[in-house]
Parts: C-alpha cells; sequence; structure tokens
C-alpha cells in the first residue's frame, strides 16, 4: 500500500515537473486563467478530478495493475 502511494506520489510530481520544465510561460497563463475562474467553478473542477482519478485507479486495479514487492 505505501509503495502503491509512492508510485502514485512520484507518478504526479513527474508530470507536474515536466509542465513547468517544459512551458513555464504557459503555467503562468494558466494560472491567471484560474484565479479569474469563479470559485465555484474551481471546486466543481477539483471534485471532477477526484471522481475521475478514482474511476482510472479503480479501472487499474480491475485491470490487476499492482505493486509488487
Amino acid at each position: 500500500m505505501l509503495a502503491t502511494a509512492f508510485l502514485a506520489l512520484g507518478l504526479v510530481l513527474i508530470v507536474e515537473g515536466l509542465a513547468y520544465a517544459l512551458a513555464p510561460s504557459l503555467i503562468e497563463r494558466m494560472l491567471q486563467s484560474l484565479a479569474e475562474t469563479p470559485e465555484q467553478a474551481r471546486r466543481i473542477m477539483g471534485a471532477l478530478s477526484i471522481v475521475i482519478g478514482l474511476i482510472l485507479v479503480w479501472i487499474a486495479h480491475g485491470f490487476g495493475l499492482t505493486i509488487q514487492m
């Protein structure tokens, strides 16, 4: 379980790092756009992200994708 959490965190950091390393000006524009987005819309986007993430984890688990230690 802990290995899976570390794997997930590592993958998130890789994707985030790639975005900042490859397109820093795009990140700035996205942050400005996010600041202009109403709070309720940000909450909905966050909730949808959680739901989509849970669905993807559930699908991966259904395919038998687990960490072998």
